[in-house]
């Protein structure tokens, strides 16, 4: 693939220390999937607030990643971006907010995400019409299904498509719905979309077992693993830290260890981006190397670790690996 002029630019000048370690990423990344290895991408934080999904939608059409492990918070904030963007309220000066002024966004209905504000009534609220739908239709019916599968049903059905306001091919909840790329959603209940869903099993109008749970996508993510991990197998590329890397890459050794399949090998790439201090016992801070104890990476799995803030990073590499 010939390079474009950004790619040109990171494999010039950046040669050491963060930067050269963002680059070895990038080409490890290239190689696993040039050698037949599939990725998963993981997202925590609020990465679809900052709009990741620029680059890593082109990344989901054009088969870059396999499979997608988030939190609740990126699985409903790609979209609500997507048909609120021009409601929401960027804060340049967030770090001089006083606690009155915090208040004042509150009153307003406005969510504040470091130097962005969600707004409720277009952001929250035009989903919650919707989705709620779609929610007591499966009930009424019968049926059961995961978080990502009922935000999939909504994009795919057309219902937002009246509300959008950015382009949809920036809309990685859009490419991944189009592509019907697996999601694994782990503590998805900690998210608005899933209070909005707790609300309604207190109210007594859906019950909790409607939407499966975080068990099941073990299950599920455990059947995935053990149909993609032949050959070069499955590479493990963390953004940020938290639940979205930790419950998936434990899918390897649960199997290993609790069900005692021998056969499963270990993930065969990985790299995080993170800014969290290698100290204190913290998971988002632990050196790759800490998971060969627990039975995540091999020996010779390829590990890398940029040590910066993921929203500067992650479009770098993306676009590195697009060819951009």
């Amino acid at each position: 693939m010939t390079k474009g002029p950004v790619s040109t630019f990171i494999e010039h000048h950046y040669r050491h220390f963060n930067a050269a370690a963002l680059m070895d990423a990038a080409k490890g990344y290239e190689t696993h999937l040039l050698e037949g290895g599939k990725m998963m991408v993981t997202l925590a934080g609020a990465m679809s607030t900052a709009e990741l999904g620029i680059s890593f939608a082109e990344m989901i059409r054009q088969d870059k990643v396999q499979i997608i492990s988030c939190t609740g918070a990126n699985l409903e904030e790609d979209i609500m971006n997507l048909v609120a963007h021009s409601h929401y309220k960027r804060v340049p000066n967030y770090r001089d907010l006083s606690p009155q002024e915090e208040w004042d966004l509150l009153e307003n209905h406005y969510n504040r995400v470091t130097d962005t504000c969600i707004p409720e009534e277009e952001a929250f609220r035009r989903l919650q019409q919707h989705i709620v739908k779609i929610w007591k239709d499966a009930e009424a019916a019968g049926e059961r299904y995961f978080p990502h599968e009922y935000m999939y049903k909504m994009l795919l059905s057309g219902v937002l498509e009246q509300y959008y306001e950015i382009d949809p091919k920036n809309s990685w909840m859009l490419a991944a719905a189009e592509k019907n790329i697996p999601i694994v959603v782990p503590g998805w209940e900690d998210s608005t979309m899933g209070n909005i869903f707790a609300s309604y099993c207190i109210k007594g109008e859906l019950k909790a077992s409607t939407m499966k749970s975080g068990i099941e996508y073990m299950v599920e993510l455990s059947d995935w693993y053990r149909k993609n991990s032949s050959g070069k197998g499955v590479g493990f590329f963390q953004i940020g830290g938290g639940i979205a890397g930790d419950f998936p890459i434990c899918v390897v050794p649960m199997m290993y260890q609790d069900l005692e399949w021998h056969d499963v090998p270990f993930w065969s790439y990985f790299c995080q981006i993170s800014d969290s201090t290698t100290s204190y016992g913290s998971y988002s801070g632990a050196v790759p190397n800490e998971k060969i104890t627990w039975g995540k990476l091999d020996i010779h799995t390829p590990k890398f670790i940029v040590e910066s803030d993921a929203t500067i990073v992650a479009p770098l590499m993306f676009a590195w690996i697009l060819g951009w």
